[in-house]
């Protein structure tokens, strides 16, 4: 039901958390969260009585095996939608970190937001093209069963929950997919991401007051899934609602402080040998990140203050380079990227400290999380 990339980096090493893992396609581990069965057992309790109204005559055990079955081909059909997501993301080069379905719906978790406002378009539309795809083949496949029976019921229950999901999810309000469609237009009209995020916001507090004025609306008429459409309707516009507000408060982390500099937030850079004494590089790390090198000309590392505080206090003269934090391709920044790349670089990888290189690969400084992080906070405007 909703793509995220707001999620953090995964740890290594550790299991998949979220709920139940099911299965992993193309890597990406499939989660069944505890509230899916909340949601499911609330689905059957309150589709159970239509059923019976549908199917006149029908026994107790078989209305509620059909609300059942209702209920797991709901869950089938948001897995699908989701499956759309996570495949074009990966086709676009966007790593997934997993999938869960949860309650009544379904998140992909990306491990970074996509670059471009055509990446998120198409991401975005892939889920609810799979769903109206499937609604569609089960809408055929219904003229091919005898009517009104056990059979044709599934295949219609079927149907009914592709066509909810896809239409659903085309509503025009973060977290839906149709929320991040209009981010993905606004963005590619204004070249602004938080605009796009911010239009798409405003849209999901639309959508969420347009489910509560359905459900009142259907308790009113009295009609015969009003109980039902409430249950829906006011767990799913909470959702919205939640997810809305946490979009928005995603956008504003993963912007670059304005007016400030890379220059202005990177620290002086220093290179002592290795096998350094680890109190003299603590003393000379005031202020500065600290490279250490080997007697081959390889860096061993940056120097882990917090590490080599410990180290000192046990053993002053170990070597340096025993409490260096590996430089990894991940933690090596340009100093010509852009701002924003910057940020979500910092973002989305796990490590306290980067060291910038220019573009000849030459150590220009060492950016900290914690000195970005007071940037944005200084810039971000009284709320």
């Amino acid at each position: 039901m909703a793509v995220t990339g707001e999620q953090g980096p995964p740890r290594r090493g550790v299991a998949p958390e979220g709920g139940l893992l099911l299965f992993r396609v193309s890597g990406i581990p499939v989660l069944l969260a505890p509230s899916w069965w909340i949601g499911s057992l609330i689905i059957v309790v309150l589709y159970t009585p239509l059923v019976g109204r549908i199917l006149p005559g029908v026994t107790t055990l078989t209305s509620w095996l059909l609300a059942a079955a209702f209920a797991v081909l709901l869950g089938l059909s948001v897995l699908a939608h989701e499956l759309g997501h996570c495949l074009v993301a990966l086709r676009l080069g966007i790593p997934v970190r997993r999938l869960r379905l949860f309650l009544l719906g379904g998140l992909s978790e990306v491990a970074r937001t996509p670059r471009q406002p055509r990446q998120e378009g198409l991401v975005a539309a892939a889920g609810p093209v799979v769903s109206l795809l499937l609604g569609g083949f089960c809408g055929l496949l219904m003229f091919a069963v005898p009517p009104e029976s056990a059979a044709w019921l599934l295949i219609a229950e079927c149907a009914v929950a592709n066509f909810a999901v896809g239409i659903f999810n085309l509503l025009p309000g973060l977290p839906l997919d149709g929320g991040r469609l209009v981010r993905a237009g606004v963005w590619a009209a204004t070249g602004r991401r938080e605009k796009g995020t911010r239009a798409a916001v405003v849209g999901g507090g639309v959508v969420a007051a347009g489910l509560v004025v359905w459900a009142l609306w259907g308790l009113a008429a009295g009609s015969e899934d009003r109980w039902l459409r409430l249950g829906v309707c006011v767990v799913t516009a909470w959702f919205v609602i939640l997810g809305a507000r946490s979009e928005l408060a995603a956008e504003s982390r993963r912007g670059w402080p304005e007016g400030v500099r890379l220059s202005e937030l990177i620290r002086p850079v220093l290179q002592l040998p290795a096998e350094s004494p680890v109190s003299d590089a603590l003393a000379a790390s005031a202020g500065r990140g600290v490279v250490l090198v080997r007697a081959d000309g390889v860096a061993a590392g940056l120097l882990d203050e917090t590490a080599a505080a410990q180290l000192a206090g046990t053993s002053p003269h170990a070597p340096a380079e025993m409490a260096a934090e590996p430089i990894r391709a991940d933690t090596v920044l340009l100093s010509s990227e852009s701002g924003e790349e910057i940020a979500e670089r910092v973002r989305e990888t796990a490590a306290w400290q980067f060291l910038v290189v220019d573009d000849e690969g030459r150590p220009a400084g060492v950016l900290r999380r914690e000195d970005l992080r007071a940037a944005m906070t200084r810039s971000r405007p009284p709320a």
